[in-house]
């Protein structure tokens, strides 16, 4: 069996391949079911259509459509950016179990890339409600590429 690293950095270069769909706003995202390993749903960045549609929303809405989950605690969801804090509040609400992200709020900042300056463990820890895990650094020299060769667009004006 693999090990767990090694099942997590597959995961994680999905997500990346999904972000390539959209070079100028690299954020993409999977959701797994942890016990079967299968991924269930994905998102890329699509907020020219939407504002609110950032990866990890496509990747929720995708997945309510078609699973209908009861327990979403049993998943994971790997995105290859730390989640903003509207994600992060919509995977709370959603219970997803675990969240794994490449590139951080703070790098993304020092890019110049819009971001609202909450970290997505102060979500975590203001949501009584819940109890998931966040873990950063998946990828991370991957995913911080995907945002340093990003076209200059509206949400990165450096």
């Amino acid at each position: 069996m693999p090990s767990e690293i090694i099942i997590h950095e597959d995961f994680m270069r999905r997500a990346i391949e999904l972000a390539l769909h959209v070079p100028q706003y690299p954020f993409g995202a999977i959701i797994v079911n942890r016990t079967t390993g299968e991924i269930i749903a994905e998102g890329f960045n699509q907020s020219t259509l939407n504002p609110t549609f950032h990866g990890e929303m496509v990747a929720i809405n995708r997945c309510a459509e078609l699973h209908h989950p009861v327990d979403w605690s049993e998943f994971d969801l790997y995105t290859t950016a730390e989640p903003c804090s509207m994600c992060q509040s919509a995977i709370q609400w959603a219970g997803i179990g675990r969240i794994f992200y490449g590139t951080s709020i703070p790098y993304l900042q020092q890019l110049n890339w819009w971001q609202i300056n909450i970290r997505a463990s102060e979500v975590i820890a203001k949501t009584s409600f819940r109890s998931n895990s966040l873990i950063g650094g998946i990828l991370e020299t991957e995913c911080n590429a995907l945002f340093d060769n990003a076209p200059k667009g509206i949400f990165n004006l450096k």
